[in-house]
């Protein structure tokens, strides 16, 4: 790195940022959902059931479809699902209906962070 190239990288505290460390280049969640499409992911409910398979596709709703699916309550398998479809939340509450809500989904496998 150029001196010129040095003195223009900096941290937010103004401390000098090393060359060899990483650089985090921060995406949208959309960038982040269409990067693990047809990756291994784990999507946790506010249930704490966690989903562990194959992202296949998911909505502006967060109705996730997964393949080769795992079911595990409290840290244990509970059953192996195949194909499986999380249904998300579409804005409409009623007072009767139990929630399911998707906390997070994140990626098992690794993703391509280069645009």
């Amino acid at each position: 790195m150029s001196e010129e190239g040095k003195a223009a990288a900096v941290n937010q505290d103004s401390s000098p940022v090393e060359e060899n460390e990483p650089s985090v280049k921060a995406g949208s969640p959309n960038d982040f959902l269409k990067g693990v499409t047809g990756k291994r992911v784990a999507v946790r409910l506010n249930s704490g059931i966690d989903y562990l398979g194959t992202l296949s596709c998911l909505d502006g709703y967060m109705n996730i479809a997964m393949e080769d699916t795992t079911e595990y309550v409290d840290g244990n398998v509970k059953s192996s699902l195949g194909d499986a479809f999380i249904r998300g939340n579409n804005g409409t509450l009623t007072w009767f209906v139990r929630l399911t809500v998707v906390l997070y989904i994140t990626a098992l496998d690794e993703i391509d962070t280069q645009a």
